[in-house]
């Protein structure tokens, strides 16, 4: 939420878009039982850890407004443990200096494949997002590569999917573009962007659903309209399923994790519904339907 593949959040992850350096974590040696006691030393027993962003509104925030900060409260819960932060913005060293640096134990929302982290199961599955003016003729628009847009003037994250796509489709000589690699304690390029559509510099805005949905919903639910992008017929695709980062070699931690996603996961739902997540089923092809 949270890159195309280094984030949530922006990503987005991640979106919502998780960037950091490369990290190479090693747990020596020894088979299953040295391995679970390299888990027991490292994941604390006292408190749950949550490594996170201060400023990443709508997913995780100081004051803990953000819904990755209630889904955090719920597994603290759930594990009858003290909630802990350690905060640093999500850029560049956010993983080396959070959870490679032992000092918390989890990233809450981090997008499926990284290899900097552990994946758990993913909790949810969420797309990036046309957000238009509701009596905008781009409103039935629901892929970049429909020709009504090839006039417009499209807000876009530099460096995320959707410029590939968007440059594909020749929208780019028109295109506003937002910085990726911000301290959003300082600058908020999801929240200007939106100011830019609602002023009429820009005719559509493209962010990670998981930021964007939730940030109409809290300031413009009665001016825009967000449509998932899960539809466009060429790659890059434009949905990613969101999980928990651990380090690595925690593989104790992780099963726990997942275990509390699974038993959890109604609850989950409703966190991010409550938001204003834009959910998707498994494969990215339609939203997600109640039981799934």
């Amino acid at each position: 939420m949270r890159s195309n593949r280094r984030r949530t959040t922006a990503l987005a992850g991640k979106a919502g878009f998780v960037a950091a350096a490369a990290l190479a974590i090693g747990l020596a040696g020894g088979g299953s039982a040295a391995l679970a006691q390299q888990t027991t030393d490292l994941v604390s027993k006292t408190a749950f850890r949550v490594c996170a962003d201060p400023a990443n509104v709508p997913m995780s925030a100081k004051d803990g407004s953000g819904f990755e900060n209630r889904i955090a409260a719920l597994f603290a819960t759930e594990l009858d443990l003290p909630l802990e932060y350690t905060w640093f913005p999500m850029a560049t060293g956010f993983i080396r200096k959070t959870l490679a640096a032992n000092v918390c134990d989890v990233v809450i929302g981090y997008a499926q494949g990284d290899e900097m982290v552990l994946n758990t199961n993913h909790y949810y599955t969420s797309a990036y997002v046309l957000i238009v003016p509701k009596d905008s003729p781009l409103k039935d628009v629901a892929t970049i590569s429909d020709p009504a847009l090839k006039q417009a003037r499209v807000g876009v994250i530099a460096g995320t999917p959707p410029g590939t796509q968007m440059a594909r489709n020749g929208l780019m000589k028109k295109a506003k573009g937002y910085h990726l690699m911000v301290d959003r304690r300082y600058e908020d390029p999801p929240g200007d962007m939106l100011k830019d559509l609602k002023a009429g510099e820009i005719d559509a805005a493209i962010l990670w659903g998981p930021i964007g949905g939730p940030l109409v919903r809290q300031g413009y639910a009665d001016d825009f309209k967000v449509t998932p992008l899960n539809g466009e017929p060429m790659k890059p695709k434009l949905f990613y399923r969101i999980t928990m980062g651990v380090r690595p070699g925690d593989k104790v931690w992780e099963r726990k994790l997942n275990s509390l996603i699974r038993r959890n996961q109604d609850k989950i739902n409703a966190i991010l519904t409550d938001a204003g997540v834009p959910l998707l089923n498994d494969m990215g092809t339609g939203p997600l339907e109640p039981g799934q």
